[in-house]
């Protein structure tokens, strides 16, 4: 496929979260000429701030990139390409948040997961560069993998919903689950608002040495065990505000070494576990840099 989008586009990005959207127009990831931030609460309201900011630029971008959160149709060749489905976000079901921004701006999208499109952002300017293969895990408000084969997103059936992952109880552990659909899931144990709602504060309060780390490290290294067993990432980015307290690295990594118990016989899953599963190299801005890049990727 020939690209339409050329070195010199103004390019757009929204990465639609389910706590706050981000948009921007510029070059990236350099040049940034304008950034926006402001919270996600109705899809009348939250759209109606993403036209205008666009509207108010200087010049519409020549073609927006789209990472949304979900689940959301990511089949351009669907009658309902663009619309978050399913999604357990109040008010938000069938949405057609792909469709809007097209029609309003008269202009040509990308429209893809929100972690598909961080993975795109770290694969094209973070710490994914170098690679072919490469999985990305948000932990925040919400759990969700986005993975890239040959630097393109997996799109299947749908497209994968690795926070959804069933996995065994670290020993102790009897809470009832987060997660109004699938309740002990990975997301259910293990999301931002699970480890709040269990242990009665916020991630960001509560201290290193709390048991909950503990149990937060037991979920999401096993998901990783899975992952690396399924597709077989060359590297492992773990982004997201739940990841942000940096003690968890360590406690993960050496669960994952153990946990494959020499099976996979590879240095980067043992003497190389550091650079292995790392944290995102855009820091706060994969996201929206993301969804930038899936222009550059798939226009």
């Amino acid at each position: 496929m020939i690209s339409i989008v050329k070195s010199d586009s103004l390019i757009g990005g929204i990465e639609a979260g389910g706590t706050k959207f981000v948009c921007a127009i510029g070059h990236p990831p350099n040049d940034i000429q304008a950034l926006e931030r402001f919270p996600t609460t109705t899809p009348e309201e939250t759209l109606g701030r993403t036209l205008d900011f666009f509207q108010n630029q200087p010049r519409l971008p020549d073609s927006i990139g789209i990472a949304t959160f979900g689940p959301a149709d990511v089949h351009p060749d669907s009658e309902t390409y663009g619309y978050i489905t399913s999604t357990p976000k109040p008010g938000w079901s069938n949405t057609d948040l792909g469709g809007v921004i097209s029609r309003e701006l008269q202009l040509p999208i990308v429209f893809d997961t929100d972690v598909n499109g961080a993975a795109v952002g770290e694969y094209l300017w973070g710490n994914g560069q170098g690679t072919k293969n490469l999985l990305y895990l948000t932990i925040g408000t919400g759990i969700g993998g986005g993975a890239l084969v040959n630097g393109k997103p997996i799109h299947g059936l749908v497209h994968p919903e690795m926070g959804h992952l069933f996995l065994p109880r670290a020993e102790g552990d009897d809470y009832e689950g987060y997660c109004p659909f699938h309740g002990t899931c990975l997301e259910g144990m293990a999301c931002g608002p699970a480890i709040e709602d269990r242990w009665g504060i916020p991630a960001k309060s509560m201290p290193p040495d709390h048991i909950g780390w503990s149990f937060e490290a037991h979920y999401i290294s096993l998901a990783l065990v899975n992952l690396i067993l399924t597709l077989s990432p060359e590297r492992i980015i773990l982004g997201g505000g739940v990841m942000q307290q940096m003690h968890l690295f360590p406690s993960i990594r050496s669960r994952v070494v153990s946990h494959l118990n020499g099976y996979v016989q590879a240095s980067e899953l043992t003497y190389e576990i550091d650079q292995y599963i790392i944290p995102p190299g855009l820091g706060s801005k994969a996201g929206v840099l993301g969804a930038m890049g899936l222009t550059i990727q798939f226009l």
